[in-house]
């Protein structure tokens, strides 16, 4: 069967103090995922009796008052035709795991057991799943117990999320952003659960307090028959789902022509078939056995030396913001830009890097869109909770035309004609001095120095990274593979520019 690729952020925390945002947050996952199982975050920081900060459940009345809102809002979205879940995160005493609990139907009640066991038994014989998070914090202390575990309340586990990779303590990608819940353990991460015999799949997911979707912190992919409520749970229960990073990389991967997260029968000579097609020039492709890679498939320096003629498809990532130092310009929190992308060749598809609220594209056609955007510049970070200083928003666009036509983009009225072979070549900066050099001239009657630094360091910049051919984000691979000595395959993509994508594995089954 050939399934639909759907995208979502599978990990949205909004808390009871700003709960009244929600359909805020709904718009904002319309405009960019297509569906969405919603995480209430039901905890907050108080003052213990010692004036010791700790964070602790919100009291019932007024958490349970914010899940029959949820409730009301997610069955409107269903109305409206979008796929929208109820869920919310359970952190009980911090001895087996922080785990999202998402429910199929909008009936059933937020439940608030100590323990992982009794939350499954709470939730016995209803559409309910639990999908633990950052799993490679310490045990009993956030990190996951893999003693408690269970396959069928849990099918998939977060491998990647804003927090950093929890697949195992070697991984470049650090767990550094929350200092305090660290450091990395080796001892609760992802391929832990593997070599004890359990069976799941992976997702990538934000873990988002300040808006859904971030851009960098992971999206969840998941193979479904239809966008329908029904058929993404039966594709959640199965664990047809896959993690990226930032990117959306889509994977179509099958062993046997069974999909990941099947089962399959032992062979000698099974056969692995990976379509790849990533967003960015794809660094390398590795297969995986049993946490252990067989096999590291170069795609850089396979396609480079390629003469482009004619015409081509290409890729390439328009990216706004940077700004003011807000030490220097505490008032200066954000920009609106208005602006346009037009092409005489073909317009095949927009992919949106957002990661805060006030984005907007429209009018978009075979050849040209429109797009509004909004970024910020942020004091919150290391803050409990905080995001990221984010600084920027954009797209990836994908558009086929001949190698010696152009593009031109248009921003605040300022129009930027780009060639394809200078796209080709290399990343373009356009600084906006001129605005910068008035700001400091007004503020601080600051006209010259020495060095740029002043200029520089305070203004707004456009970003248009180099582009790639189609060749450079697209690949094909089949291999016979011997599955009779390995419990798993699963594969691992990553891209030039660090994004990576994890697919589930393919389980091989075993006589007992």
């Amino acid at each position: 069967m050939k399934y639909k690729v759907l995208w979502t952020d599978m990990h949205s925390n909004l808390h009871h103090e700003r709960i009244e945002d929600l359909p805020k947050w709904l718009n904002q996952i319309r405009q960019t995922m297509d569906f969405w199982p919603f995480a209430y975050y039901p905890y907050y920081m108080r003052k213990d009796e010692s004036g010791l900060g700790v964070e602790d459940r919100y009291p019932l009345e007024a958490i349970e008052k914010d899940w029959e809102y949820i409730r009301s809002v997610t069955q409107k979205a269903n109305d409206e035709g979008f796929p929208m879940f109820m869920g919310y995160e359970w952190q009980g005493a911090g001895k087996d795991g922080d785990h999202n609990v998402f429910l199929k139907d909008n009936q059933q009640k937020m439940e608030y057991p100590l323990r992982y066991e009794e939350l499954v038994q709470a939730y016995e014989g209803k559409d309910a799943i639990g999908i633990p998070h950052h799993l490679a914090y310490q045990l009993e202390h956030r990190g996951k117990n893999w003693q408690t575990h269970n396959d069928q309340f849990s099918p998939f586990v977060e491998i990647y999320s804003s927090h950093g990779s929890s697949e195992n303590d070697t991984t470049c990608i650090e767990m550094n952003r929350h200092v305090h819940m660290g450091p990395r353990t080796g001892m609760t991460c992802v391929e832990r659960g593997w070599e004890m015999g359990h069976k799941y799949g992976v997702i990538a997911a934000g873990d988002n307090h300040s808006c859904p979707g971030v851009y960098g912190f992971g999206y969840t992919a998941v193979l479904a028959e239809d966008a329908t409520k029904e058929a993404i749970w039966d594709a959640f229960v199965n664990r047809r789902v896959y993690g990226v990073s930032k990117d959306r990389i889509e994977l179509d991967y099958t062993v046997d022509s069974s999909v990941m997260g099947s089962e399959i029968e032992a062979k000698t000579d099974s056969k692995l078939d990976l379509k790849i097609k990533a967003a960015n020039a794809i660094d390398r492709i590795e297969i995986i056995k049993d946490n252990r890679v067989i096999e590291m498939i170069p795609h850089t320096s396979t396609w480079e030396n390629q003469e482009l003629t004619g015409t081509v498809r290409f890729k390439f990532q328009l990216e706004l913001g940077w700004g003011p130092d807000r030490r220097i310009f505490p008032d200066i929190e954000s920009r609106n830009w208005t602006g346009s992308l037009k092409t005489p060749g073909k317009l095949l598809s927009i992919e949106k890097c957002w990661s805060t609220f006030g984005q907007n594209l429209t009018n978009v056609t075979e050849q040209s869109c429109d797009f509004e955007m909004t970024t910020y510049k942020t004091t919150a970070t290391g803050k409990w909770m905080g995001p990221s200083a984010i600084t920027t928003e954009g797209f990836i666009f994908e558009i086929e035309d001949d190698i010696d036509s152009h593009v031109v983009l248009t921003i605040d009225g300022k129009e930027y004609v780009i060639s394809v072979r200078d796209l080709m070549y290399s990343s373009r900066l356009f600084p906006l001095l001129d605005e910068v050099s008035d700001l400091l001239k007004e503020r601080f009657n600051f006209t010259e120095f020495y060095r740029s630094d002043s200029w520089w360091h305070n203004c707004y910049k456009i970003k248009v990274h180099q582009a790639v051919p189609e060749a450079a984000y697209t690949r094909h691979i089949e291999r016979i593979i011997d599955t009779t000595d390995c419990h798993s395959l699963r594969v691992r993509v990553w891209q030039k520019n660090g994004g990576v994508a994890w697919s589930s594995p393919i389980f091989v089954k075993k006589e007992q």
